[in-house]
Parts: structure tokens; C-alpha cells; sequence
């Protein structure tokens, strides 16, 4: 796959779409099923289906939602939040996932990623990164952060994201906790460490707020696709102005 994605982000909680600034401050945006299906049209490449709740709640994935949303959609579905088990990742492919994403349960338990790799293929298996920058030992330092970004692990964002491509995972997902809801543009800094890094693809995520952030995803954090959510759900821009701009900037882009 040479062109570049748009993937347009469908935060969930208890069964609906909503947003945040910076993982908190979350407000109702709307319906799942309607969201996707508008997104398709507008060409968006796949859509993402995070329950940011699910995790720290202690709960599975709402599979009776990634069901409906699946079933409304021919583009591919990625889900994310709450998978933590092989008998989670069976559940949500078989409600029409076409790939799991893994935060918390791939730091907590690296050996689950290493086995659905192996049991559903690479390219089904997503790890979602959530990196903070803080200071350490004096430096900037972009520390891992799970269960919604309310626990540090310690974890340097680079190495762990060599170590999940090592452990099996076919793509990154690379969300800056500093830049999440902020419209201030994505993290490039960490985001071109990361996608120099690693060979898997890396998807930009955390901060878009215009065209521009989500070229400069492309060209300077040499990102393989770009995530967003905000910007989409209230109608600041579309998914095929998102293309038909990365197309004038040379990036090329999958024809609607």
C-alpha cells in the first residue's frame, strides 16, 4: 500500500461517540453507526472504534457496538479499549472487526500480543501508544502512558514501540497525550522518532486541527496515515478535503 490514510477516530463511551481535550473533559458528540456510515462516503480509508472507558472500568469492549458499526460499513473497522484476552480479540473479529488495537493489555501482558499476532496475522493486530513528554534524570522524555492516560508506565515511547513490532504488531498508532483534543497539531517530534524507528506503519494521532497539521503528519513526522477525530465530528473539515489537500502537497492518496 503506497498512498497515505485518512482514518477518521470514533471515541466511545457507554454505547456513543464523544470528545475530549487531553483525555479528559469528554462531551457527547453522537452516534456510532451514523458517524461511520458518513465517513465511508466521504472516502475516509478506515475508521477506528476506541471505548476509552472500557479499560479503566474493568469491562469489555461494547462488542454489541462494534456489531452495528461493522455491519453499516464496507471499509475496515479497527477496534481498540478493553481487549485483554484471546477470548476478547475472537469476540470483536467475529462482530466485524478488521483489526484489534492494544494499549494497556499489550504493556501489562506483552506475551497476549506476541500470541493473537501469531493466531490472526500482523496486519490484524494494531498497538495504540499513548506517549507524555516529561522530564527525567533532567531530559525530555516521552513516557507511556495506559488506562486512558491516567498511568505512567515508565516506558520510553520509541523503545516500546520497537518492542511491540518485535512482539508482533503490524502498525502503530501513535496518539500524544499532550496534543489529544488540543487542535494544536500533531507531536512530529515523536512521531518521526517512532516511524524512524520501527518498519511497520505509524499512524499520527493526537493534536490535528487543520489541513496543514495533517500534512505536516505526513511529511515531517513521516507518518504512514493520519488520525483524527475532533476536526471530523463537527464538520471543521471533511475527509476528502483532508485528501484533496495531501494531494496537492504530492501525497499520495487512495481515489474515492
Amino acid at each position: 500500500m503506497s498512498y497515505k490514510r485518512v482514518i477518521p477516530c470514533l471515541d466511545m463511551r457507554n454505547g456513543r461517540v464523544v470528545k475530549g481535550v487531553n483525555f479528559i473533559n469528554i462531551v457527547d458528540a453522537g452516534d456510532p453507526v451514523e458517524f461511520a456510515q458518513r465517513y465511508e462516503r466521504d472516502g475516509a480509508d478506515e475508521l477506528v472504534l476506541l471505548d476509552i472507558t472500557a479499560t479503566e472500568e474493568h469491562r469489555k469492549t461494547m462488542v454489541d457496538v462494534v456489531r452495528r458499526t461493522a455491519s453499516a460499513i464496507s471499509i475496515p473497522l479497527g477496534i481498540g479499549g478493553g481487549v485483554a484476552s484471546m477470548e476478547d480479540f475472537e469476540a470483536v473479529f467475529q462482530a466485524g472487526a478488521a483489526k484489534v488495537a492494544m494499549n494497556s493489555a499489550a504493556v501489562r501482558n506483552p506475551e497476549l500480543l506476541r500470541e493473537a499476532s501469531k493466531k490472526y496475522g500482523r496486519d490484524k493486530i494494531v498497538a495504540c501508544v499513548d506517549p507524555k513528554k516529561v522530564k527525567k534524570d533532567g531530559r525530555d522524555f516521552w513516557e507511556v502512558f495506559i488506562s486512558g492516560g491516567k498511568v505512567g508506565t515508565g516506558l520510553d515511547a520509541v523503545e516500546w514501540s520497537r518492542e511491540v513490532e518485535r512482539l508482533g504488531a503490524g502498525e502503530i498508532v501513535l496518539t500524544s497525550m499532550d496534543g489529544d483534543g488540543t487542535k494544536a497539531g500533531y507531536d512530529l517530534e515523536i512521531t518521526r522518532a517512532v516511524a524512524e524507528a520501527v518498519s511497520i506503519p505509524v499512524i499520527a494521532s493526537g493534536g490535528a486541527g487543520s489541513l496543514q497539521d495533517m500534512a505536516d503528519g505526513i511529511l515531517i513526522g513521516k507518518a504512514d496515515g493520519v488520525l483524527a477525530a475532533s476536526i471530523f465530528h463537527f464538520n471543521e473539515v471533511t475527509v476528502s478535503q483532508v485528501k484533496a489537500f495531501l494531494k496537492s502537497k504530492g501525497i499520495e492518496v487512495r481515489e474515492n
